[in-house]
């Protein structure tokens, strides 16, 4: 289940999504889609780096099941530019960014595995026919 928290004028169709986040936990999502100001404070705030990004995750640890997951906020505005750079839609990109910051929330690490991530990152991409760009893009880190 996804809580939204929608503070920019894109009207977005949470059912993939939904059905990511269903395929992958039981608990809730919280995602906030938000334009580059707002999340470069957040970049800036929690990871020391003055300038916007395209997602942000924010876990919740928790022993209990009945707590969201955590949080994903993810720039719309970044969203789109990228999508219009790669040739495919904003729906796509943001669900290819929605997996990406899921995974984190569920522990994923690709700055310190040995390729997990990425594996389950192409298994889903490939379970949801969605673009192939993210792992393009993300080669090497």
């Amino acid at each position: 289940m996804i809580s939204l928290d929608n503070q920019t004028n894109y009207t977005i169709e949470t059912a993939l999504l939904e059905e990511i986040v269903a395929l992958l936990s039981s608990q809730e999502v919280e995602l906030t889609l938000c334009d580059n100001a707002t999340i470069a404070t957040l970049n800036a705030t929690h990871r020391d780096k003055d300038k916007p990004t395209d997602v942000l995750s924010f876990p919740l640890v928790s022993d209990f099941d009945f707590m969201p997951l955590g949080s994903l906020v993810i720039s719309v505005e970044m969203a789109q530019e990228v999508a219009n750079e790669l040739g495919h839609s904003v729906e796509d990109e943001i669900a290819l960014l929605f997996i990406h910051g899921l995974l984190h929330l569920l522990g994923y690490d690709h700055e310190i595995d040995e390729g997990q991530m990425r594996a389950k990152e192409i298994e889903l991409i490939e379970h949801f026919n969605l673009p192939k760009s993210l792992i393009v893009r993300t080669q090497g880190e």
